[in-house]
């Protein structure tokens, strides 16, 4: 397999923004955009592992949009344990990757929805264990789920997570269950479009493809990569996370038959120093990858390497 070191360069340097404050997650939106969640204080871990679902005191998030400038969306005075930030229509939707459950009809809303004075719009129940968070333009609101919220922990017998992949509406209701795979972990999910949705999941190490209006038409594809966290695709060219123990190594792929990648290719990507890029966080959405080492931020669409 052929490698290639790709150069990268910076098209944002965010340390302005986040004196007092610790990045929690990067991610694109789908209108492109990126979409950066901040919290003034990091909470503990339970036993040193687990994130809590609530916060021991009250803190401020704060939101960066970065489009041609920058906006701030500032939320004080929180008690729950935020991890993504997605837009949702005309709002912005907060999501906690872990809730409790505690007993019939008790249990902790770990979606938050926003408006952009940082107004509470509405709540939602989106399962405990959420792995990944991505919103369609049109308000669908796809979940995935590692391990604990397929198999229940935190309270949960029947986990709301239990299928490994979900697709909510903006009121919170469930419109999509996963049924066609085995998912133990859900590792990777990229929604394209409302039509198009690819996600890769332990134990089978498959790729699965989600198409169609109704999201009745499901394929599989075997990339033969072991533990891979993220995929970003044009339909033709697949550019894959390396897998287990591979920080910041990229495997590209070329759908060549109906079904059956090639071999591909290594990839490796260059900060602006020249040195390989170590990233802190990468997020995968349609075409292109977006990487963040310290507070710089890099992004690369598969064409540009393929």
């Amino acid at each position: 397999m052929s490698h290639l070191n790709k150069q990268l360069h910076s098209f944002v340097d965010i340390s302005n923004y986040t004196k007092g404050f610790e990045i929690v997650s990067t991610q694109f939106g789908p209108d492109g955009r990126v979409y950066i969640l901040l919290i003034d204080k990091v909470p503990e871990r339970v036993r040193g592992m687990f994130p809590p679902a609530s916060l021991k005191e009250r803190c401020t998030y704060k939101i960066l949009i970065l489009d041609d400038h920058i906006q701030e969306v500032c939320l004080e005075g929180q008690q729950f344990n935020y991890h993504y930030v997605q837009p949702l229509q005309d709002y912005l939707l907060l999501v906690g990757a872990r809730c409790h459950y505690y007993g019939p009809d008790q249990y902790d809303l770990n979606g938050k929805i926003i408006d952009y004075e940082g107004r509470t719009v509405n709540e939602l129940l989106l399962g405990d264990g959420i792995q990944s968070v991505q919103v369609t333009g049109e308000g669908t609101i796809w979940t995935s789920y590692f391990d604990e919220g397929i198999f229940g922990n935190y309270g949960w017998n029947e986990p709301v997570g239990s299928s490994g992949l979900v697709a909510w509406n903006k009121e919170g209701h469930k419109i999509y269950e996963n049924q066609a795979a085995d998912i133990h972990d859900c590792y990777a999910l990229n929604v394209v479009s409302e039509q198009e949705i690819w996600f890769y999941y332990y134990s089978d190490f498959s790729l699965g493809y989600i198409s169609g209006s109704d999201r009745t038409n499901i394929t599989f594809m075997n990339p033969r990569i072991s533990g891979c966290s993220g995929v970003a695709t044009d339909g033709y060219h697949f550019l894959f996370d390396g897998g287990y123990g591979k920080n910041g190594q990229y495997v590209l792929k070329k759908n060549v038959k109906p079904g059956n990648l090639s071999k591909g290719q290594h990839i490796r990507f260059l900060n602006d120093d020249q040195k390989f890029l170590q990233p802190h966080e990468q997020d995968f959405r349609k075409d292109r990858l977006l990487l963040r080492e310290g507070s710089l931020l890099y992004q690369v669409a598969v064409e540009e390497i393929a």
